[in-house]
């Protein structure tokens, strides 16, 4: 059965990282589908999928998943620096 999780995290809002979605089965497949639609980066961690579907949806993830979640945001760190260097980027933020 897939299982997937939606994170946020707004430094200016949150002091962690959110949980915005989470489900199993055909609620994931939704998850999914949307994530894909909206180009958001999909990252595959089954021992963290599993620790945040413990967590309520609305609630920032607890200390002892920081190691796990940082995986992730160094993922999305990666994604956005290949994509800036493909779009012919310079680094300084301005294209």
């Amino acid at each position: 059965m897939r299982k997937a999780v939606a994170l946020r995290y707004d430094r200016e809002v949150n002091q962690a990282p959110e949980v915005v979605a989470a489900g199993r089965g055909f609620l994931a497949e939704k998850i999914l589908e949307t994530a894909r639609a909206h180009d958001v980066p999909l990252h595959e961690d089954q021992e963290l999928v599993e620790a945040l579907l413990r967590l309520p949806v609305g609630s920032e993830i607890p200390p002892e998943l920081y190691e796990l979640v940082a995986r992730v945001l160094a993922f999305v760190l990666r994604l956005d620096e290949e994509e800036s260097r493909h779009q012919g980027g310079n680094g300084d933020g301005q294209g």
